[in-house]
Formats: C-alpha cells, sequence, structure tokens
C-alpha cells in the first residue's frame, strides 16, 4: 500500500482529457468538454503564486474565450491558493462531493453475488451496451455516434495492449446494468466512471465493476486502488469494501 502522501498527490495529479477536448494549463488546470459531455469548462490543480480572486478571474476568461458559460471546479487539498471560499464569494453552487478513497488491491476479497456476471470490454456490442447505460445515469451526455463508438473501441483495445488499463461491464440476469474504467498509473489504479441503472442498484452489480477493475489493475502491475467516490452513492459501498477515506472533494458551478 503506498503512503498517505503517495495517496494525496495521486488524487491531486489526477485529472481526464476527454477525447475531442480542449485544455490549458496556466495558473490551474483548464478542460474545455466536448459537447457530447455537456460542454462547460472544467478546473483543478491550483498552483499558483497569485491570489485566488487573481486565479478565478484567469480561468473565467479562458472559460469566456472558449465561448463557454459554465466553469466547473473541483476542490483539491494540495491547491495553493485555495479558491472555495472566492468561489463561495462569488455565488458558485455546490453541486456534489467525492471521497478520496484508497485500499491495497491485496486484501479483503470484494463480495459479488453469483447472479452478477462481468467481463472486460472488448467487442462494439459491447461498446454500445456500456454507452446506454452511461447515458441513463449521467446528466448532459449523448450517446456515441457510429465513429464515435468506433473511437471508443480503439481506445479500449489500445488501453488493454499497452497495459494501461480497461473497461468492465456487468450484467444481471444476462443484462448489461453496470460499467466502469480504471487506469494504471504509477502503481495506482484509478477507478472512474462507475455507473449502474437505477433500476438495478442494491443487487450487487456495481461490487462486480469494481472487483473486476482491482483484478485487471493488479494483472497491470497496480498495488493500490484509488477512486473518487461520490458521497450520496458510491463511497457507502466502496468503504464496506476495505477503502479508507483520505479527503473529500467539492465540486463548485459558476455561470460566468
Amino acid at each position: 500500500m503506498h503512503s498517505l502522501d503517495d495517496v494525496m498527490r495521486a488524487s491531486a495529479a489526477w485529472v481526464w482529457f476527454p477525447r475531442g477536448s480542449e485544455q490549458h494549463k496556466g495558473e490551474l488546470q483548464l478542460v474545455r468538454y466536448p459537447a457530447r459531455f455537456g460542454g462547460g469548462v472544467k478546473a483543478s490543480q491550483v498552483d499558483s503564486d497569485l491570489d485566488a480572486e487573481a486565479v478565478l478571474e484567469d480561468a473565467i476568461a479562458r472559460t469566456r474565450a472558449w465561448g463557454e458559460t459554465e466553469l466547473m471546479f473541483w476542490t483539491n487539498a494540495s491547491d495553493r491558493p485555495d479558491l472555495e471560499d472566492e468561489l463561495r464569494r462569488r455565488g458558485a453552487e455546490h453541486f456534489d462531493t467525492l471521497a478520496v478513497l484508497a485500499r491495497p488491491i491485496v486484501g479483503t476479497p470484494i463480495d459479488v453475488p453469483t447472479d452478477v456476471t462481468s467481463e472486460v470490454v472488448s467487442t462494439l456490442d459491447q461498446i454500445r451496451e456500456l454507452d446506454a447505460i452511461n447515458v441513463a445515469v449521467w446528466e448532459h451526455q449523448d450517446p456515441l455516434t457510429e465513429r464515435g463508438l468506433a473511437d471508443e473501441l480503439a481506445e479500449v483495445e489500445a488501453a488493454l495492449a499497452s497495459g494501461e488499463g480497461g473497461r468492465i461491464l456487468a450484467q444481471v440476469d444476462g443484462v448489461a446494468v453496470s460499467t466502469g474504467g480504471c487506469t494504471v498509473i504509477d502503481g495506482f489504479v484509478r477507478l472512474w466512471g462507475g455507473a449502474t441503472l437505477a433500476d438495478s442498484r442494491g443487487r450487487g452489480a456495481y461490487r462486480a465493476v469494481l472487483a473486476d477493475r482491482m483484478r485487471l489493475g493488479a494483472e497491470f502491475g497496480a498495488k493500490t486502488a484509488l477512486v473518487k467516490g461520490r458521497i450520496s452513492t458510491s463511497a457507502p459501498i466502496l468503504a464496506r469494501a476495505g477503502f479508507a477515506h483520505y479527503g473529500d472533494e467539492r465540486g463548485y458551478r459558476l455561470t460566468v
């Protein structure tokens, strides 16, 4: 298991660049999300000698230059300076909280019901199934086009071939209901994108996806599993699965 400092550094370094996104790294990391994910700009990783007001003004200016009207920011304990008070002062909405959780991959097995099965995603049909789950679960996400499905499969195949990570699909009674991805970096397997259809929750599908992602991470050399779980949904499941709580990250939404 990595140390506390290792976990916190890995958490702070975690940022996602969706296919088709744009990014800018200045006083903080900005990512302009493609229209398929609802657009807007996601901000994180503040590292600046400027004060909070100046850093936020810089982020707002870049957001406007991109033609976007929504700036979303996720706090992190390593932010320098901390922008949270300045965001509140400007009327930003606190819309969600993620728990930073980690555990050794080797340890207590994750209990999965016998009527739940899971598999590593490697075909176009599986990509279609996981996309249908993601569109149903995540807000403001459009279905992939035929080209998008093919691009998604190519990314999955490349990640599996290189040992970078993969995607998992779980079924209950033979019907695909849950999915999630994982990426291996610096001995950590990052667990992301966990999604389960609302009417299938509580049946163990998320646990099946979790167990298979950890197994895949171990195959690719990871020692520690790292995840940012929503306080309202996955965090309690992860705690019962042996994950320790290392802190919280809060999401703010600012209309610019």
